[in-house]
Parts: structure tokens; C-alpha cells; sequence
């Protein structure tokens, strides 16, 4: 069943989508503040369910260096150009618009085009994920999918059936060429592809993570009321790369209860270890949190001697539900060895 998404709900699914984001996805706050402004309140949500199984849908987001996206803000036609050129490469128009992935910034670009286009409450990774090829519908391999970016003054980049892997490559090039980040759009599928091949309900997870979390001021009570699993408390030690991949951080927390505690990220936390044994892993979010002040924290926001909260939230099940997605999603898909089994 749909249901209705108000302006002041805008700062709750902001913070939901920052727990979704396991310290990763970027900030949420420019996008609402565009969204704020730009559209027309009420919004009607759709369940998948709800609309033809026919209708051609698209997944709108932004990718490349959330970062940048704060230093070089997009126009109000962020996706427009993307979109068009979409719908000249299936031959129709798109009628529904989903999220590429709920965590982080990302969760709030449908809201953009969701005055022309119905939005459904489905995206394409559950949380926020590095990597461009571990949407839903490139790990499922669904045929006929089709990709536009859009960044510059003129002209757009089409990537068409193209492999998962080479969708990642082209399209971080691409980001660069373009000056750091694109808007991206993906097409080529129906509403009724979001049935099997995307995650479901995510908007509205995200919308009550942020109401709980946002109705409590003691970190144990929002850790509680948003039914998370407290890792760790404690003030961190180190934070530096791994000596073996420069892409991985590892950060070193020492708990308030004596335990160690480590983190391994990457532009999210993909592991927490408590005196050396994995306690949650990728799929599942790790977050990390101020206790004081209830902020959700980017891994680029982690610096040594910051008290922190460290908490696990249950990964999306879609991720779980056959082997060769969680192969996706498992730290050793990064090529981290030894945090793939969770300590019972």
C-alpha cells in the first residue's frame, strides 16, 4: 500500500537514509534543501504493487565524489537530459521513477523528477554500497538495461548491455571526465522488474529510522527505538590506510568497556571486529554515531580521539536471498580476506 510523504518529513528521511548510508552516500541535506523548495507538497509514494507492471520505470541518483557534489551543486534539471536520453533508447516514456540506492544523499534524487513521474518506494542496493555494479539489476544481470549520465553543457553518455563490471569502469571514467560527479539514470525496465530484481520499502524504512531515531536524546535509547544492535562505545584510537590497499581505512576504536574494536571501510564501514572477532559485516550497515549528539557520521568525519557509538542495523534480505548476490556485498568482493563469517 502507498502512502504520503509531507514536507516535514524530509528531515526524518534525511536521517534515515544517513543510518542507511553506513557512513557512506553523502549528506542528505542539500538534496532536501533542493527538494524543499523545488516540489510540489504533498508527494504520493507507491508501493510496487501498486502501478501497472508494465510501466516503464527509471532509477535516478548521483554518482562519483559526494565531496565534490557540495563544492559544484547541480541545476533543478539535474536528471532531465539522462532521462531523455532513456527514453529515446527504449523507445518510450518513463512513467515511474525508483531510487538507485537509500543511503546517503542518493535516498532523496527521486524527489527531484517526482512532480513528472510516479515514485515508487524500491531502489536498487537497501543502503549505500561503493560500487557501481552492485545494483540490483546488473547483479541479477537483467537484459536490455541502459544507463545515461549527464553532466556537462551538452550532450550525454549511453552505456547499453553492458557487463556489471564494465558499467563500474566506464562510468568512474566518466565521472571524471565530468568534473567529479553525474547525475545518473538508469532505464530499460519495467515497474514489474522491481518485483524480483530491487529492494522494496526502503523510503519508508528510512522515513521511520529517522522519527525513531529524531524521538530520543540518549544514544542507548535511539539505539533501541530504531532496533539496532549496540557494537561499541568507546573514543577512537587511529584512524589510517591499510597498508595493504590504500582504498581501505581502518580505524581503531578503544571501548569504553575494555574491548578493542576495529573498523574496516571504504567509502563505507564494511566490517566491525570486537577483540578480533567480525560482529557484523557487509550487507549489514554499520553506523557510526556522535552519542552526544546523535550525528550520523561519514567515514571521512571519523578522526582519532572523537567519541563515538558504533552500532549494526540488518542488512537488506534481498541481499541474503540467493549466493551469488551476497557474493556481491561480502568484504572479500573487495578483496578483504578473513571477515566474511560473522563470530556466533
Amino acid at each position: 500500500m502507498g502512502w504520503t510523504l509531507e514536507r516535514d518529513d524530509l528531515a526524518a528521511l534525511g536521517i534515515g537514509a544517513s543510518l542507511l548510508g553506513g557512513g557512506g552516500g553523502g549528506t542528505p541535506r542539500l538534496m532536501a534543501l533542493s527538494a524543499g523548495s523545488a516540489v510540489s507538497w504533498p508527494l504520493s509514494v507507491h508501493d510496487v504493487h501498486d502501478l501497472d507492471p508494465s510501466t516503464p520505470c527509471v532509477a535516478v541518483g548521483v554518482g562519483g565524489s559526494t565531496m565534490v557534489f557540495g563544492e559544484r551543486l547541480p541545476g533543478s534539471d539535474l536528471f532531465a537530459d539522462a532521462i531523455e536520453t532513456i527514453d529515446r533508447w527504449t523507445g518510450t516514456r518513463a512513467a515511474a521513477v525508483c531510487v538507485t540506492e537509500a543511503g546517503g544523499m542518493n535516498a532523496l534524487a527521486p524527489l527531484q523528477v517526482a512532480g513528472d513521474l510516479a515514485l515508487v518506494d524500491a531502489d536498487l542496493m537497501g543502503r549505500a554500497l561503493p560500487d557501481l555494479d552492485q545494483f540490483s539489476i546488473l547483479v541479477d544481470d537483467l537484459p536490455g538495461i541502459a544507463i545515461a549520465i549527464s553532466a556537462w553543457r551538452r550532450g550525454s553518455l549511453l552505456l547499453t548491455d553492458a557487463r556489471p563490471a564494465d558499467v563500474e569502469h566506464v562510468l568512474r571514467a566518466a565521472f571524471q571526465a565530468a568534473g567529479g560527479w553525474a547525475g545518473i539514470v538508469i532505464g530499460g525496465f519495467t515497474v514489474g522488474d522491481l518485483e524480483e530484481h530491487a529492494i522494496h520499502g526502503t523510503l519508508a524504512r528510512a522515513r521511520a529510522l529517522g522519527e525513531a531515531w529524531g524521538s530520543h536524546d540518549a544514544i542507548a535509547a535511539r539505539v533501541a527505538a530504531i532496533g539496532a544492535r549496540a557494537l561499541a562505545l568507546g573514543r577512537v584510537a587511529h584512524v589510517g590506510p591499510d597498508p595493504a590497499d590504500v582504498r581501505v581505512r581502518v580505524i581503531d576504536i578503544a571501548a569504553d568497556d575494555g574491548a578493542a574494536v576495529r573498523l574496516v571501510a571504504r567509502s563505507e564501514v564494511v566490517a566491525c571486529l570486537v577483540d578480533g572477532a567480525v560482529v557484523a559485516r557487509s550487507p549489514d550497515i554499520v553506523d557510526v554515531v556522535d552519542p552526544q549528539s546523535g550525528a550520523i557520521l561519514q567515514v571521512e568525519e571519523i578522526a582519532a580521539g572523537r567519541s563515538v557509538a558504533v552500532l549494526g542495523l540488518e542488512a537488506p534480505a534481498w541481499w541474503s536471498t540467493r549466493p551469488e548476490r551476497l557474493e556481491r556485498v561480502l568484504p572479500s568482493h573487495y578483496g578483504l580476506d578473513g571477515l566474511d563469517e560473522v563470530a556466533a
